[in-house]
């Protein structure tokens, strides 16, 4: 025997103490929904959620599904007419960040802005310039649970068929480059074009 330490090993952990249980999970279940019901009944007949874009999924894998953004740009309100403050007091969620890509998406957009638009009744503030068809027809508006303004179809994949000889000679890599050289460089060629066309005005003013 060599003159070792005697072992102590520490088995009284007092997990019990420590371990999370989930047995409240129905409970608050009950509790959420309660608090959607009463917030509902408090807000009515306002709509029970902001409304929101439709915007496609990120990656290649899941762009083709369309689903609920953050918020509308600044340019999508732009086109329907309404200014961020406004839009973020009657019931319209505003994101400074996000950027429209394609102007399928900003007219996709801005007719859900619009359809929002013609179902909205809108009160005044000053109780006196609230007129009696406006009351009635608040008083008989029904609110909307979800999105007030539903999300559009998801686009369906095509039938296949036959690939065609101009797309056998298309090439796409080459086009995206093109596109790409000629976007990267337009500010370039649009200065160049305007130097050219000024010294050919010059030119007919010493004539």
């Amino acid at each position: 025997m060599q003159n070792k330490q005697l072992p102590n090993v520490h088995l009284r952990k007092e997990w019990d103490l420590r371990v999370r249980t989930w047995f409240n999970q129905p409970g608050r279940k009950l509790r959420r929904r309660r608090a959607r019901v009463a917030k509902a009944a408090q807000i009515a007949p306002r709509p029970t959620e902001l409304l929101r874009p439709a915007v496609h999924c990120p990656t290649a894998k899941y762009n083709r599904k369309v689903r609920v953004g953050r918020g509308f740009t600044l340019e999508e309100l732009k086109g329907a007419g309404l200014s961020a403050k406004y839009a973020a007091t009657i019931g319209i969620a505003v994101d400074y960040r996000r950027v429209n890509r394609s102007e399928e998406s900003l007219s996709l957009n801005v007719q859900r802005l619009k359809a929002y638009q013609s179902k909205l009744i809108v009160l005044p503030r000053n109780a006196k310039k609230r007129s009696a068809e406006v009351l009635e027809a608040y008083k008989n508006a029904a609110q909307s649970a979800g999105q007030a303004v539903p999300l559009p179809e998801a686009a369906k994949p095509e039938e296949p068929r036959a690939v065609t000889a101009e797309e056998k000679k298309a090439r796409a890599f080459v086009t995206l480059r093109q596109a790409q050289g000629a976007h990267k460089s337009h500010g370039v060629a649009m200065k160049r074009k305007a130097e050219v066309l000024e010294k050919k005005a010059n030119a007919v003013n010493k004539k």
